[in-house]
């Protein structure tokens, strides 16, 4: 039986726009170009893998308003397999993205978290009845195997806290996105294998040159800390390197790059690479993403 991925985490309806700068306090400016598609950390890499050849599922909350719909239907278009956990009143959360169209550079206006943490409460969290019996089959023990890969962003961390354990304990690799510090994190770290980092991510406490350090000691094997198109930082069994990123030919735009690290990083190890192997065939694909509009636009290239 092959090796499954599944990615946790959130879907976002992402609105964005094509300046030739960000707009200073009341002021307008004309864009370039706009679109409306779905977005998010854990749909994104999800895509990613996708596109990559590795099938993913994506549990999170969309939610049955048109802005869910709109959401599922192009989670759905992507290939991606959706179990939606929402209550029938919840909406995705919005992001308002402006890239400024000469650098690449984003600028993203958000109500991830905080509307993330309403819908959660609202639809019930994953020990309720509804939502539990929906998860049933995911949470099964027996549906997790070793070789599959359990891709995490933060969210939704009643759903990520669940799922975690039961693939953790089935010996399946349990990745985090780690995009920022959030209430619960340490929870996570203790339950993850390999941990992915944002440049921004900061443990609480701690300079900023020892949050490789601080996060691995919280329980992760393998921990790697992006920085843009510099080098990855990395500490594995006690280890340091540094993963080299290739050098884009042009950036066109920044968006989702991080997502798209994550998600071919999973599809890696779900193809049975080490994690050092997955993070520089990762590298090489986020670099490509940059020279494409948007989030997904080098999976059209692609094809």
């Amino acid at each position: 039986m092959a090796r499954v991925l599944v990615c946790c985490g959130l879907a976002t309806l992402d609105v964005m726009q094509t300046v030739e700068r960000v707009p200073r306090a009341d002021e307008k400016v004309v864009a370039a170009g706009a679109s409306v598609t779905f977005g998010g950390p854990a749909a994104n890499a999800a895509a990613t893998a996708v596109a990559l050849g590795v099938p993913a599922l994506l549990a999170t909350r969309v939610g049955g308003s048109p802005a869910g719909a709109l959401v599922a239907a192009g989670l759905s278009a992507a290939g991606v397999d959706l179990l939606d956990v929402a209550g029938p009143d919840d909406v995705p959360p919005v992001s308002t993205v402006l890239v400024t169209a000469a650098t690449g550079e984003r600028a993203v206006a958000s109500t991830n978290a905080t509307r993330a943490g309403e819908t959660a409460r609202a639809a019930g969290t994953a020990e309720d009845p509804d939502v539990a019996q929906r998860l049933a089959g995911l949470a099964a023990p027996s549906r997790w195997r070793e070789g599959d890969v359990l891709l995490l962003d933060g969210h939704h961390h009643d759903l990520a806290l669940l799922l975690a354990r039961v693939a953790r304990g089935r010996g399946s690799t349990v990745l985090l996105d780690g995009g920022s510090w959030k209430p619960g994190t340490p929870e996570l770290l203790g339950l993850c294998d390999v941990v992915v980092l944002s440049a921004d991510f900061r443990v609480p406490g701690e300079p900023a040159d020892r949050t490789v350090r601080a996060v691995a000691g919280l329980g992760p094997r393998f921990v790697a800390r992006s920085a843009g198109p510099g080098p990855i930082e990395v500490l594995s069994e006690g280890r340091e390197r540094a993963v080299e990123v290739p050098r884009a030919r042009r950036v066109v735009d920044t968006l989702g790059a991080g997502d798209v690290l994550h998600g071919a990083c999973a599809a890696a190890l779900v193809g049975g690479a080490t994690p050092l192997a997955a993070l520089r065939s990762a590298a090489r694909t986020a670099t490509g993403s940059v020279e494409h509009a948007g989030a997904r636009g080098w999976i059209a290239a692609r094809r």
